[in-house]
């Protein structure tokens, strides 16, 4: 309990001792602090914050951190006031074992600076062991015949302090006999031997007990005691000699348990039972113990335990030889380990940054690696390699430090990640290694624009489509990942003259899902309005600059039967569908084209395909109807039974499904002379012949005053030519074209119809004649009829005069016709 208390004192005093640190910057850049051991846990080593010039404030983001080599961390950090301070109690002895100088060396890492710096902190020895002896008692056998001045080795005490805590003296209890000799070494080492000042008497005194006692030079001192017992003997005058002072030896450490080292031998030239020699162990560590032993008998020494060149590369011990009458001798024996390749390379990752993004430059650091290997020489160098297949390489920074750093660009699209496989080997014989595997992630940048699935997009959709419904869908896709990844979907609209306001046909007849890029269609498309839509898409990614990338896409409006046929000619003019009166001779022969019915259809394809049919008709049989061509034809001849008013119903059919139709009426007067249509035709109605009358008047009128005005135009060439020549007849003509232009842009053209009529001259009775029709589009002014005179003679006027109830005098075609329809 008093040595407890001694070593506390000892401890305590120590500490205030040592609370001042010493701190200091090597040549090589390391920083060493000292402080005493067995500091309590906390306490302050050093302002690491200060000594390596960080902003104390900011010591967690810069990512400062401790690396230390051993599973025990003896110091952390503080990250509020930068200190650095003990994490666990230190026992100097304990770690440093025998050495002068204890240094505990580790490296703080800058993660934000990928910096490293090296710190040692020497530990200083306190007196907190007492000396002690391996035998707290010995006994010596004396011959009371011994020479004065006979020496006899005493155990060394054993103190793991060093320095001046160690042992610096013995000390023996007063005895009339002995005295205690202080025998140094070349090495230092010291040892105490007992020298017989006095001789002994067995019958006076047969048993001597005597106290050795160790004593440190520490403040406060420290000491250990050991009993000496001495029994006097007879008659042993000669101590055991060893063949050898020194005995060295060589031992590779991974030998067996067991090993038989060497065999020390000692002689002792004395007879009897004070030759027979005993071996021990005279000087030996505790550790060094349980690794050696020696046999009493033969003095072979042979391993207990496993040599480790690690821990211990030389062993010095010390034999003792000792014959029964109490006399010994002592030799030194060293036993050199040799190193063996017995450890691999040990691979710490200390940092590791990871994901890296993949815009990531080369030779930017990845992870920070630290290799070591116990074994010396070569077998402690070590090489260190990645497979050559990955964009990694490494690169020595500090001492056993390496850097994994990128060598090339990575592509996260191409690969996600990366199992980096670091392998450590040394070069023992054979070569011993060891690997560890880093997980490198890539993170993702936006560098990649969405792709479309097609070049181009073409869809069809009928018309009359329901609105909302799917015209098509679009897919892009984006090898990038998350938000970089999520595309979205929009219309690009075009630029409008009209500015902002205007709003783009685009807009207003589709739309596109933002996520899943179908196109819907706003409204019912009409073919007949719209035939293809042409527009662009954009696919967006969701990255931050966003990328896009635009497709076109066509809508082809596909035609339905939705437009019945519509009748151009002949044109409608009541209210229940008929048209104008077509004239036709009742001379006519089978085949004589009487009118044409045109139609067009706004469809497309086969939904316009016309087809004609005759419904119905007066007179069945008389006429038929071109099936492709519409054209109203005579089938047979015209019989005096047939009446005069042919209705004929015409019907237009289209090609689509289902068809649609339309129909039109068709009056057709078979007749060869004007008095017989106007007595027919005035019976058709009641008040024709007030019409009639009005009709005739005003075209007579005017053209009576046409006449006029050419008759006066010719008086200046009345000597030369005679004005009027007899037997002349009137010829006049008419050409009623019709042009029309369908929607398809296809121009249909109307057969144009021209009929002549002339009066006989000399004949009471008008005779109207029909010629066979012009059949083109373009009609010529005039026919030629062997008088080119616009004018009728003298005598057919006067004769013509007295007649009131027919026209007389030739008139225009327009006018005939205007006159048609009138009366019609």
């Amino acid at each position: 309990m008093a040595a407890g208390q001694r070593v506390g004192d000892c401890s305590r005093r120590a500490l205030l001792c040592f609370v001042l640190v010493a701190v200091w910057e090597a040549v090589s850049g390391q920083i060493r602090y000292s402080i005493p051991e067995e500091m309590q846990k906390g306490a302050f080593v050093g302002n690491i914050a200060k000594d390596l010039g960080l902003d104390q404030k900011g010591l967690s983001d810069l990512g400062v951190r401790i690396v230390s080599r051993g599973r025990t961390q003896y110091f952390a950090l503080n990250f509020q006031n930068g200190y650095l301070h003990t994490a666990e109690r230190i026992d100097r002895e304990q770690l440093c074992a025998g050495v002068e100088t204890c240094l505990m060396s580790f490296e703080i890492l800058v993660e934000n600076t990928v910096k490293i710096f090296s710190v040692e902190v020497e530990i200083t020895d306190v007196n907190d062991n007492a000396p002690s002896f391996t035998n707290r008692e010995l006994a010596f056998e004396i011959s009371e015949t011994t020479a004065l001045g006979n020496r006899y080795a005493l155990q060394e005490a054993q103190d793991t302090d060093v320095g001046v805590n160690s042992i610096q003296s013995y000390f023996l209890s007063s005895n009339k006999h002995f005295s205690l000799d202080i025998q140094r070494e070349a090495g230092g080492d010291t040892y105490p031997e007992l020298v017989l000042e006095k001789p002994l008497d067995r019958e006076e005194k047969s048993v001597h007990d005597l106290i050795l006692t160790a004593t440190d030079g520490g403040d406060p001192v420290l000491s250990g005691t050991s009993r000496i017992r001495v029994i006097v003997l007879d008659a042993n005058d000669n101590a055991p000699v060893f063949t050898q002072t020194i005995y060295k030896v060589s031992v590779p450490e991974n030998a067996p348990i067991g090993s038989l080292l060497l065999t020390v031998s000692a002689t002792d030239h004395d007879e009897g039972i004070y030759s027979e020699i005993t071996y021990s162990f005279q000087k030996i560590k505790e550790k060094e113990s349980h690794i050696f032993q020696i046999d009493s008998k033969t003095g072979e020494m042979t391993t207990l335990g496993h040599l480790d060149y690690e821990e211990a590369a030389l062993h010095e011990l010390e034999i003792q030889a000792k014959d029964l009458g109490g006399l010994s001798g002592r030799c030194k024996v060293l036993v050199t380990v040799v190193d063996v390749n017995d450890n691999a390379p040990q691979i710490t990752v200390p940092s590791l940054f990871s994901p890296i993004s993949e815009n990531t430059p080369p030779r930017t650091g990845v992870a920070l690696l630290n290799i070591q290997d116990r074994d010396s020489g070569e077998k402690g160098e070590v090489t260190c390699s990645v497979p050559a297949n990955l964009p990694f390489r490494l690169q020595k920074s500090l001492d056993n430090y390496y850097s994994l750093v990128t060598e090339r660009p990575l592509d996260r699209e191409l690969v996600s990640g990366y199992n980096v496989t670091i392998t450590a080997t040394d070069r023992g014989n054979p070569p011993l290694s060891s690997s560890t595997t880093v997980s490198v992630q890539i993170s993702d940048r936006n560098d990649n624009a969405p792709i479309f699935s097609q070049k181009s997009y073409t869809s069809y959709v009928r018309e009359n489509n329901p609105r909302g419904a799917l015209v098509c869908q679009v897919r892009a896709s984006d090898p990038d990942w998350g938000e970089n990844a999520r595309v979205t979907y929009s219309l690009l609209l075009p630029l409008l003259p009209g500015g902002e306001g205007s709003e783009s046909p685009v807009s207003s007849s589709i739309s596109i899902h933002s996520e899943s890029g179908a196109v819907y269609a706003l409204r019912s498309f009409d073919y007949e309005q719209l035939r293809e839509l042409r527009f662009q898409v954009q696919a967006q990614d969701g990255g931050s600059p966003p990328l896009s990338t635009n497709v076109s896409v066509t809508l082809w409006i596909l035609d339905q039967n939705d437009n019945s046929p519509e009748i151009l000619y002949p044109a409608s003019s009541r209210r229940d569908g008929s048209t104008g009166v077509e004239l036709a001779p009742r001379s006519s022969e089978p085949g004589y084209l009487v009118t044409k019915v045109v139609a067009v259809d706004a469809d497309s394809g086969q939904n316009a395909w016309l087809s004609y049919q005759l419904l119905k008709a007066t007179e069945p049989g008389l006429f038929r109807v071109g099936l492709q061509s519409g054209e109203i034809r005579t089938a047979r001849s015209v019989l005096d039974k047939d009446a005069l008013k042919q209705s004929l119903v015409v019907l237009v059919k289209d090609n689509g499904q289902p068809p649609l139709s339309a129909s039109v009426s068709v009056t057709v007067v078979l007749a060869d002379s004007l008095p017989q249509i106007l007595s027919e035709l005035s019976s058709l109605s009641p008040g024709l012949t007030l019409y009639l009358g009005i009709a005739v008047a005003s075209v007579s009128g005017l053209f009576f005053s046409f006449l006029l005005g050419l008759l006066a135009l010719r008086l200046r060439r009345w000597r030369n030519s005679p004005l009027l020549e007899s037997g002349a007849s009137g010829n006049f003509s008419g050409v009623p074209v019709s042009q029309f232009v369908g929607i398809d842009g296809v121009r249909a053209f109307l057969h144009s119809y021209s009929q002549e009529a002339s009066l006989t001259a000399g004949s009471r009775k008008s005779q109207l004649h029909f010629p066979q029709p012009n059949y083109s589009n373009t009609l010529s002014s005039q026919m030629s009829s062997g008088n080119n005179d616009p004018f009728l003679s003298a005598e057919d006027i006067k004769a013509n005069d007295g007649n009131r109830d027919y026209v007389t005098g030739p008139f225009p075609i327009t006018g005939y016709c205007l006159w048609l329809n009138m009366i019609s």
